[in-house]
């Protein structure tokens, strides 16, 4: 099974190498030591401890309920706004959504540049390359 370093598990999660770390001298996620000494989160339990923190984000944010599952909550980079259409960049994470909507839709949300949003994506294929 594949182990991830913190620095590798911040950046699939979202968040700073040091929050991994509290959240690991937390308890909330297992380590283990490989043959050098390093702390180590196993590929598994990483990946049981996203879906926590995916879930825990929607109940603190109070998110509206959607069928949409993949949620990336993030902030506006960029609002371009044409005769009909508008482009709205987001950035969340290590992940940069780009969203074409109608102007009227961008104005009635108020999007602007810094402010907080979340990009929802529903497609029916979704394509996955091992890393």
């Amino acid at each position: 099974m594949q182990s991830y370093t913190f620095g590798q598990a911040a950046r699939l999660l979202g968040v700073s190498p040091d929050t991994a770390r509290r959240w690991a001298d937390a308890g909330r996620v297992v380590t283990h030591r490989d043959e050098v000494g390093r702390r180590l989160i196993n590929g598994r339990d990483l990946a049981a401890f996203s879906g926590e923190v995916g879930q825990g984000a929607h109940a603190e944010d109070a998110e509206p309920y959607t069928s949409a599952r993949n949620a990336f909550p993030g902030i506006v980079t960029a609002v371009r706004l044409g005769d009909v259409c508008a482009q709205v960049d987001i950035q969340a994470g290590p992940h940069r959504l780009v969203s074409l909507l109608t102007r009227e839709a961008a104005e009635e949300l108020g999007l602007e540049v810094g402010m907080r949003a979340t990009a929802r994506v529903k497609s029916t294929s979704v394509h996955v390359d091992r890393a």
